[in-house]
């Protein structure tokens, strides 16, 4: 394609967006933050930059100056590797650049085009890419559909290369959870493995905040566990839980692992610490799930949708592009960091403003909140 047909056809793209109020841009979170990933709040705690101190001054480099099999590796990673997984409640553990990274390079190394994947509707990007890179035959379920679900796997119960259910554990914009009791059920039922992926599930459920998989005693039950650090342990980077056999596996086949220069070695041990604190936080996810339940509570009260949601992400339902927008503004103005979720995020007609909680927040904070939600729906409603 020629360079003036290729930066004109990049330019109708961009007016396309602007047309219909679908440019994005980038802009710091000002007010009080309602839509934070920094679940624990350890993105200010002072240990963490403690932490970030000691790595610098223990590691002789600052860069990795290479991938893990080449010049990147530490022995720190494989230390924290260790400390992960007792954590996970798996085997071993694998650490990757980022949760997207870690999906891509697990999806689309173990599956292949022969094999059969059913992934859930409401699965964040970085799985649907993953399945897409592996070229596996998919079949996407509607959100939660344990029936379809079912439905699905008994069509293919004689297909020798019957291969995954995938699934979020809290799914990241709608706030309500997987049946994974029940996932897991069927998957040993007709043969299949399963992946969970707990990224906004780590650090806030389960014992000592190891997720709802390890709430439920499953762990040893899936093929993989993926838990992100970058949000409820304020760090970077994610793992893959599983067996040693899975670790070794992705060494050698995940492509974003093996072709990813390593993360700084001193960030391991920002991570540990945050792993440590997270272990301890039982108090703060106790005030983080009593805060929500106010919220939903609050936004019952005040006849507003938060659809199916009982965890501390809340989706505030303003379908439409334009409503979402000047509901997120005036919000804004009121003092409340907010942002508006459109498509492709999420289908046309269900918009929302993605209101996730933090233990920073008070209850004070809900109520205020609640109060300049009223205003500004008499306003823009």
């Amino acid at each position: 394609m020629p360079f003036n047909a290729l930066t004109g056809r990049i330019s109708a793209r961009l007016s396309e967006l602007e047309k219909h109020g679908q440019m994005r841009t980038l802009a710091c979170a000002l007010g009080i933050n309602f839509c934070s990933n920094d679940y624990l709040g350890l993105s200010i705690h002072p240990l963490l930059r403690d932490a970030v101190r000691e790595g610098v001054e223990h590691c002789q480099r600052m860069g990795a100056t290479g991938s893990r099999l080449l010049s990147g590796h530490h022995p720190i990673w494989d230390e924290l590797e260790n400390v992960f997984a007792a954590y996970a409640g798996t085997e071993a553990a694998l650490f990757f650049n980022s949760g997207y990274a870690a999906n891509t390079g697990l999806l689309s190394s173990i599956l292949g085009s022969e094999d059969v994947v059913f992934s859930d509707q409401l699965n964040h990007a970085s799985i649907i890419d993953g399945i897409r890179l592996s070229r596996a035959q998919k079949v996407i379920y509607p959100h939660n559909d344990l029936n379809f679900l079912e439905d699905g796997l008994r069509r293919h119960a004689h297909n020798s290369r019957l291969g995954l259910i995938v699934t979020e554990s809290i799914f990241s914009m709608d706030g309500d959870r997987a049946s994974l009791r029940e996932l897991f059920d069927l998957a040993e039922r007709y043969g299949a493995g399963i992946v969970v992926d707990e990224a906004h599930a780590t650090g806030v459920y389960g014992p000592r905040g190891r997720g709802l998989v390890a709430e439920l005693g499953l762990e040893q039950r899936a093929l993989a566990i993926l838990h992100t650090c970058s949000k409820a342990l304020a760090s970077a980077g994610a793992f893959v839980a599983g067996s040693v056999m899975l670790k070794r596996f992705l060494v050698n086949h995940a492509r974003s692992f093996i072709f990813s220069t390593a993360l700084p070695p001193h960030l391991a041990f920002q991570i540990r610490a945050a792993l440590t604190l997270a272990a301890s936080m039982d108090t703060e996810r106790t005030h983080l799930s009593a805060m929500a339940e106010q919220l939903r509570c609050r936004l019952c009260s005040l006849g507003f949708d938060y659809g199916l949601s009982d965890t501390h992400i809340v989706p505030l339902m303003v379908p439409g592009n334009r409503a979402a927008l000047d509901m997120a503004s005036a919000l804004r103005e009121s003092g409340f960091a907010v942002r508006a979720i459109r498509p492709p995020t999420v289908p046309p007609g269900t918009e929302r403003l993605r209101l996730s909680l933090t233990v920073r927040l008070a209850r004070e904070d809900m109520e205020r909140f609640a109060e300049a939600l009223l205003r500004a729906h008499l306003v823009h409603g």
